[in-house]
This record gives C-alpha cells, structure tokens and sequence, in this order.
C-alpha cells in the first residue's frame, strides 16, 4: 500500500479529460450540465480536456486565476462534449467522472465497467462487506420495493431510511421516523426497484475516504470530512478527525484486483462508543465526487489545511467577483481557489479555502461580501 506523492492524481501518461456528468446525475441538480469544468484544475498541460462550449465565455478568467496563483492546467480544450473524443486521440487514455456504459462503449475495459457497475448497486455493497468482515449499519436488502410486507415492516427498528439500490445525490433516498413515514415512502418508488432500508446511524460525522489506482497500485489519496445537509453533500473538509482506512481497505483492494480504474471513494460513519470510535461503511462511490476536484488541486499546490464547500453568488462573470488579497498566494499557503467554475454561469461556485480554521472564517466573512 502507498500513500502516493503530492502531485498529479492519474499514472505516467497523456489524458483525455471528459468529466461531463449528464450520464449520472439527478435531475434538478443546479448547473449539473456546467460541471465539466471542474476537472480543470486536475489536468496537466499536455492533457486535452472537452468542456461544455457554454464554459468559453469564462475560459480566459479562469485560466488567469490559475495562473496567477500557480496551479497547471490543460491549455488544449475541445469544447465539445462528446464521448467518442475519448478513443480518438492516440496515446491519449481516457480520465471520466463516472465509467459507465457509455463511456464503455467507446473505451472497452469491461472489467473497470463491471467493478464499476456491481459496486454501484447499495445492495452489492453490503453483501461484499459481509463477506469481507468489513462493518456496515443493520441493512436489510430488496431485489424490489415488492417484497417488503406488511409482516416486514412492523418487524423493522425505527428510524431508519429506505435508499434505492442504485442513487446519486441523495435521490431515492428517505428518512423514516416510524411505520407510517416507512409506508409513505414505499409508495415513492416503482415497483421493481431494488431497495435496501438501513438502520439510522446517530452521529453527525461522516468521511470521505478516497482511493485512487495508479499503474495497477492501489493508493489512499485522501480523507475529508463531509459537509452534509439532510442527504446531500455540501463539501469537505481537510485534514479529517480520524482516517480509518483499514475499516475499508479489504474492499478498496477487492476493486483494484477487479479491475476499477482512477479514483474512487467510501462514505464511513464516525460512531463514538465507550470503548473507542466504531467506522461502519455507508456506500462506495466508485468514481470521481465532490470531494475528489479540492483534493487533488490542494495536493498539487501542497495545501495541508482546507475547506471546500458551494456558495451561491450574485455574479455571472469571474471578472466581477473581488479576489484581491483573498487568492491563494503560495508564499503564504493561504487564500481562495475556484474549483467548479462553470456553475457560475447559474449563480453558484465551488470554492477551497485554504489555511488555518481561523483565517478560513476571514474568508468567509469577506466572501460574504463579495459574492
């Protein structure tokens, strides 16, 4: 096992970057269609990255704030979003958010699409942590919403949640406090979806723990904090209270033997129990998240101390938006960096807040103001 070094997220090579997401996101989603261009902050100069065209009026703002605050990028954008560039570069291989059966049908690796799409099933994740000894909250699984009876419902601990086997962004998924809610939310999904319903874990503390796999080795890249509200992410946090990797790691090994590529990621649970902290699993990510474009842009400008969250703004053009004395200088290690950029064109902005937590709430305060 290897911690890996500080720079560059994928192996020795030339990337073609599409990290396009309308393949696997949830409807509603602000901006959903604009987040191509956060990939740019982890793609090197000679990578070629494919952007939503919509991005171009942004594209010379951007790259000057990277610029000036020293983080590389790809200089060769095709503004283009479409799939079939990813096996149309020779000697270029593909980085993507999420390898599904599109990105399959153009770049064939049939054993990172199965790793990928077996992991991607809730149900499988509890099943392969049972039989790798890895601890998972009481989780009971449905191959439909059909088989759970009235006999099983009264039978189930309260609260719970009832998640759809398969989910992105907190959709399908809902918090029963008793029977009632149970039904109610029963009645939310088809017939023949797989479901699982789980035990509530009471904590407010979840992390983040990312892996990524470079040259068939298996690396531990970061983990965060997660920033929740109700079910949804928010953001992450750096460095984490506790980094529990051996609670995960036979499962993180078991993808890398399968054959899943480039990053990927577990939801743990921080449980406090007399005798010491309990890290049950919640679900794989098996791809890039939210958490993956501050973490690797902070490993590559060496910030050890940061936060990355959404923030809502009122501008529509980088230009518009007061950076002065609050971008990241790396004299000092400390200031802003625009992660998500293309959301702004919808009024919203992922941004990392590097330094300590007391000049993190500085920046804060002043981005109350300038946003």
């Amino acid at each position: 096992m290897s911690n890996g070094s500080n720079h560059g997220f994928l192996p020795s090579g030339r990337y073609i970057v599409n990290h396009d997401i309308m393949h696997c996101t949830a409807d509603g989603v602000v901006g959903n269609h604009l987040y191509s261009g956060r990939a740019l902050g982890l793609t090197e100069p000679d990578d070629f990255i494919q952007l939503n065209p919509q991005l171009k009026p942004l594209w010379g703002e951007i790259t000057s704030h990277y610029r000036r605050i020293g983080l590389s990028h790809s200089e060769n954008v095709i503004w283009d979003l479409d799939l079939n560039q990813l096996g149309a570069h020779e000697g270029f291989l593909p980085s993507v958010f999420f390898f599904g059966p599109n990105e399959g049908r153009v770049w064939q690796d049939s054993a990172w699409l199965h790793a990928v799409e077996y992991i991607n099933s809730k149900n499988n994740f509890i099943a392969l942590a049972d039989e790798l000894g890895i601890d998972v909250p009481q989780t009971r699984c449905y191959d439909s919403i059909e088989e759970i009876s009235e006999n099983e419902i009264v039978s189930l601990n309260m609260p719970c949640y009832i998640k759809a086997a398969i989910s992105v962004s907190g959709v399908g998924i809902y918090r029963c406090a008793n029977r009632e809610e149970l039904r109610d939310a029963i009645d939310q999904f088809d017939r023949n979806v797989p479901v699982q319903v789980q035990e509530e874990i009471k904590t407010d503390s979840f992390l983040n723990l990312q892996y990524r796999v470079i040259d068939d080795r298996l690396i531990r890249l970061a983990a965060t904090e997660q920033i929740l509200e109700g079910c949804a992410h928010q953001g992450n946090r750096f460095p984490s209270s506790h980094a529990p990797w051996d609670a995960i790691e036979p499962m993180a090994q078991w993808l890398k033997d399968q054959g899943i590529k480039g990053i990927f990621a577990f939801d743990v649970a921080v449980i406090e129990t007399p005798a010491g902290p309990r890290f049950p699993a919640i679900e794989c990510n098996p791809r890039f998240n939210g958490a993956s474009y501050p973490t690797v842009i902070a490993q590559k400008l060496d910030i050890p101390e940061w936060t990355a969250r959404t923030f809502k703004t009122r501008h529509r053009k980088l230009s518009d938006i007061d950076l002065t004395d609050i971008e990241f200088d790396m004299k000092t290690g400390e200031g802003l960096v625009i992660v998500n950029w293309g959301t702004l064109l919808e009024g919203k902005l992922v941004l990392l807040l590097a330094g300590s937590s007391e000049y993190q709430d500085v920046l804060l305060t002043e981005l109350d103001h300038r946003l």
